[in-house]
Parts: structure tokens; sequence; C-alpha cells
């Protein structure tokens, strides 16, 4: 690989307002370092694995076909993000606290991943987090792709969205994230995103409090403290492809950030 480092981070059931809300001082920092949205969309419906295939592989599920939490193969197969930037010899790696999330990497494109189950531990996105940096360390894959599904488990599903400890879900993995960017900025950019946001104990719908998410670029590509409005959660795929200089599959309808 010729391209850049990319690290992405999902927080799961983020909402922007929530992150805005939590009284992480970093968050501020964050809106100094990244060029950055708060109002981008998820797609419908708003749920994990949707909106992560999604994600990933820049089309609504109208076209991947996964509406559920359940894992279909696709009708009509297209490669992901991590296909295609394996077809072109990356090194990628993943860390996640959900397990069904693994279905959004075919077999044989994934070097290096871990699971824990977010709840075999209090701070299990703490854990990932630092398992993480310690392959980052130790291997320097080309990309890394960090889960963490405290917010929306343990915070929203268990206590409601917008509660205090949902609220202080967002600003542990707030923590977590600072720690990724004081130890790989520079040598990675970094992608912070969330799959969805959730009202009550719930997601799924088309309010807005379900389908706005934040997005925020750390990198030489991205001018800092600028905010922009508006993106699509299909546009991350392509904007790291673009990053990473590797070629988007054709099925891809997101456009690149930069």
């Amino acid at each position: 690989m010729n391209g850049k480092k990319v690290i992405l981070i999902s927080v799961d059931g983020m909402r922007p307002d929530g992150l805005v809300a939590c009284g992480n001082e970093y968050v501020g920092v964050l809106k100094e370092k990244a060029y950055y949205t708060l109002d981008a969309r998820t797609v419908t419906p708003s749920v994990t694995l949707p909106c992560h295939m999604s994600l990933f592989h820049s089309v609504p599920p109208q076209r991947h076909g996964i509406i559920t939490n359940i894992y279909t193969p696709m009708v009509r197969p297209l490669n992901g993000l991590f296909e295609q930037l394996a077809n072109a010899g990356s090194v990628n790696a993943m860390y996640y606290g959900w397990e069904n999330i693994r279905d959004v990497a075919r077999p044989g494109s994934l070097k290096f991943s871990e699971y824990i189950h977010s709840y075999s531990e209090e701070y299990s996105d703490e854990s990932l987090t630092k398992r993480a940096i310690s392959r980052i360390r130790e291997s320097k894959p080309d990309f890394v792709f960090l889960y963490m599904v405290e917010t929306d488990e343990k915070g929203g599903h268990d206590n409601g969205w917008m509660s205090a400890e949902y609220l202080r879900r967002i600003s542990c993995a707030v923590d977590n994230i600072k720690t990724v960017v004081e130890e790989c900025s520079g040598e990675y950019t970094i992608i912070i995103t969330a799959d969805h946001g959730g009202h009550d104990r719930d997601h799924g719908s088309e309010m807005a409090e379900d389908m706005l998410i934040p997005n925020f670029y750390i990198g030489d590509d991205f001018q800092p403290g600028k905010q922009f409005h508006g993106g699509s959660i299909l546009d991350i795929a392509p904007t790291i492809a673009k990053i990473m200089g590797i070629t988007p599959a054709p099925e891809w309808e997101g456009m690149p950030t930069i």
C-alpha cells in the first residue's frame, strides 16, 4: 500500500447532541482538530447492522439487503471497503464489542481482529481501544476499524438516550477517542462517526434523533476546525478509499468528503 493509513472509529448510537452534551472537554479539542459535521445522516432502517453494512458498502439497505441485525448473504454481492482494501494489498484490523458486526468484513479480508463481548466487563470499549493501539504499535496495519458499543447497549437501551448514564458512556467513548488521537494522529488519518442515534430506549425510525450522526475527520487532507453541514454515512467508505489511494467498488453510491 502506497496510500495513507486510516483508523475508523464507530461509536454505536452516539447522537450529535449527546456528544455535545456529554460534558467531556475533549469534544472541544476534536472540533479544533477535525473537519466535522454534526448533522450527517444515516440510512433507514436506522439499526446497527444495516447502518454498518451501508457504511462499509456505500449503498442503502435496499441494495445490500440487510434490514435487521441478522446477516443474510447479498442476492447481488458487491465488495465493501474491507474487500477493496484487501484486494489492493492493505493489511486490515478490526476490534469490536458486538459479535454481529463481524459480518461487515468477508472472510479473508482481515489480518487481525479481536472481539470482546460488551457485557463481559464494565469497560469493554476501553479494553478494545487498548488492544487496537497495541496492535498499531506492533504491526502498523494500514486500516483499523474500532467499534464501540457501550453507548448503545449500556447507555441508550439500558437507560435511555440522553439519560445521565447514556451521556456518561459517550464521555467514556470520547476518552477512548482521545487516547487514539494522541497515540496515532500524524501517522494515521482518524475518522470518527456513529451508525445511528436513538430516542427513549430504542432506535430504527426516521426521526431526526435516530437519523442524525456526527462525522469527524482528522488528518492532512482535511481543514482543522472547520464545520460543514450534511453528508451521509454512505460517504465514509469512498472517503477512506480516496485517502488510502485505492479504487472504490463501482456500485458504491457515496461521494468522498475530500
